[in-house]
């Protein structure tokens, strides 16, 4: 059986918003919300936090390492060979790759698409490209194999940074997947992503609806947020960045 670890890409010098991972609900960071959702996707055998080599982000590997999960410190700049070398790190063959500003992402989603990824021919699963989940439930499923291959045929700095851009670009090598969100999962104007500080106080709010529910679904999130237009509006203003 193949190895299947998530990776999770996180830094603390956000120029957005720096040290958002650890800003607090509940008493919780962040990022620890995630991880607590990884831990609930079945298929996955490892969970491994990306982070850097900066003295800043010493925070992340203590945290992963009170959590009980794998870390590997890489390259700021160069996110894909960090991502590269925290899959090896656990010797895994498969990555879930999982951006540290999804503390909300439903582990149903993620099993979902490594689900898509083991039963069909294919390179990359994405279930972000074609507009459907609200933003926030991002999920990329791709082989190291495939990701080193991509490594040897860029030096873009765009693609060394957006990891995956240049599978993206080039779906006559990579073949791809993408996922479609069910019509009650449809909501892509809602945004869930923790870039700004609005976005950190909407999340911190629906953490606190649910008090001692921890792993609410996408469902219920949506269910929610339409009874509260006006948290919705909270982040609306803010512009997300997408592959340049």
């Amino acid at each position: 059986m193949e190895k299947i670890s998530a990776v999770i890409e996180a830094r603390m010098t956000s120029t957005r918003l720096p040290g958002k991972h650890m800003m607090l609900a509940k008493g919780k960071p962040m990022i620890g919300y995630l991880i607590n959702r990884l831990k609930e996707v079945p298929s996955l055998d490892n969970i491994v936090m990306a982070t850097t080599i900066n003295s800043t982000d010493e925070a992340l590997v203590q945290l992963s390492k009170n959590m009980g999960i794998s870390y590997f410190r890489g390259s700021e700049n160069n996110v894909m060979s960090r991502v590269i070398g925290s899959a090896e790190s656990v010797f895994t063959d498969i990555i879930v790759s999982i951006t540290g500003d999804c503390p909300l992402i439903d582990p149903v989603i993620i099993e979902q698409a490594i689900q898509t990824y083991r039963h069909n021919d294919c390179d990359y699963v994405n279930n972000a490209f074609i507009p459907g989940y609200p933003g926030g439930m991002n999920v990329q499923v791709y082989s190291l194999e495939s990701l080193k291959k991509s490594s040897q045929m860029t030096s873009d700095r765009l693609d060394l940074e957006h990891v995956t851009s240049h599978i993206l670009r080039n779906p006559s090598i990579f073949k791809h997947i993408y996922m479609v969100a069910p019509s009650d999962l449809t909501y892509p104007d809602l945004s869930l992503e923790l870039d700004e500080k609005s976005d950190y106080e909407i999340i911190k709010k629906i953490i606190e609806h649910f008090d001692s529910n921890e792993l609410f679904s996408c469902k219920e999130i949506i269910d929610l947020l339409t009874q509260y237009p006006e948290w919705i509006a909270m982040n609306h203003h803010v512009i997300r960045k997408g592959f340049e």
